[in-house]
């Protein structure tokens, strides 16, 4: 269960952003990958080399698995979880003609590979997309993906069982199954959905008014299922007041993001576990710069692109998520 959502600023700043709600507990860290870092796919059938710049939030599954991320180009990707409809290529021999990847490591292809969501496009019609068991879960993961860019496209990427899909996405809001169709057909269901306060209204000679404010959002889903999330996240992106100042913006994103964030507890998988939102992230594409904040510690923390470095051409960890949760107290003045 993910959530995610692109936006642009009056002033065409590019927000690029995604809840991580996983039930099994992560460790997630930011990664570097500098510009010419040269890899193995997965199916160890080719061997790949970077012509990007990365930053982006994964862990270490042997090897570095990014769940999201940008490059220096302010192109970004993220993965989410696709269950009952992601159904992959099948694996081939070596000598396929075209280069196998696996499913978990799209978004590290496209990020090292791809300016724009444009040339994304172009790759994805020349690759295989192949399912491979991970480490954390010892499953296939059901994957779909979202990719934008700073010029303001954003584009929808799944391969179910008749074949690849990529979807403009001009709601800039995503998350998990059904289809990406399925979801901007639903949408329909919500056009009474409204800002404005309803008005009073009279039945025979009884006078009928508003409990209080937000009788025009009545209908509007309140639960965790994807459905509900993706309509949720779309009349807020839609309706809320994104100020001028990027700083500002920035916060209204994570607050957009609030509510389909979900605490411990309050989703339970059939194996008892807690699915949650262990961390919720937003990327400047223009800056390329990472803001996130994590279950255990809502201060917001941000992450600048590093430079290209000859000091190294391995992928080095800028650090972990988890950081320590620290409270400032206000000094008492009074006498």
């Amino acid at each position: 269960m993910c959530t995610a959502l692109y936006i642009q600023s009056p002033q065409k700043d590019a927000f690029f952003g995604r809840t991580m709600d996983f039930s099994y507990p992560l460790s997630p860290e930011m990664y570097f990958i500098p510009k010419g870092y040269t890899w193995n796919n997965l199916m160890k059938t080719h061997k790949i080399h970077n012509q990007y710049r990365i930053m982006g939030i994964g862990q270490n599954i042997s090897p570095v698995i990014l769940a999201d991320g940008v490059n220096e180009k302010g192109f970004a990707a993220a993965a989410l979880y696709f269950p009952g409809y992601a159904q992959y290529d099948p694996i081939v021999s070596q000598d396929a003609p075209r280069i196998s990847i696996a499913a978990l490591e799209l978004v590290n292809l496209l990020l090292g590979q791809c300016d724009s969501v444009s040339g994304a496009a172009s790759m994805l019609r020349m690759i295989r997309i192949v399912g491979l068991k991970d480490s954390v879960t010892d499953s296939v993961a059901p994957l779909h993906w979202i990719l934008a860019d700073k010029s303001g496209k954003c584009m929808v990427v799944e391969k179910t069982a008749d074949g690849l899909h990529l979807y403009n996405n001009p709601i800039g809001v995503f998350a998990n199954s059904p289809d990406f169709q399925w979801h901007m057909t639903n949408l329909r269901n919500y056009m009474n959905v409204t800002p404005p306060q309803k008005q009073n209204a009279e039945w025979n000679d009884v006078k009928l008014t508003p409990f209080g404010q937000g009788t025009g959002t009545f209908g509007l889903p309140g639960d965790y299922t994807p459905p509900s999330r993706f309509v949720r996240t779309a009349f807020q992106k839609s309706h809320a007041m994104l100020p001028d100042k990027k700083e500002e913006a920035l916060l209204t994103c994570f607050h957009l993001m609030e509510s389909v964030s979900i605490p411990k507890g309050v989703v339970m998988t059939d194996k008892g576990t807690a699915d949650f939102t262990q961390y919720t992230a937003f990327i400047d594409l223009s800056e390329t710069r990472y803001y996130f904040r994590t279950y255990d510690n809502s201060q917001i923390a941000a992450v600048k692109l590093p430079a290209q470095c000859d000091c190294t051409s391995k992928i080095l960890s800028l650090g972990k998520l988890a950081r320590p949760l620290i409270f400032d107290s206000l000094k008492n003045t009074a006498n």
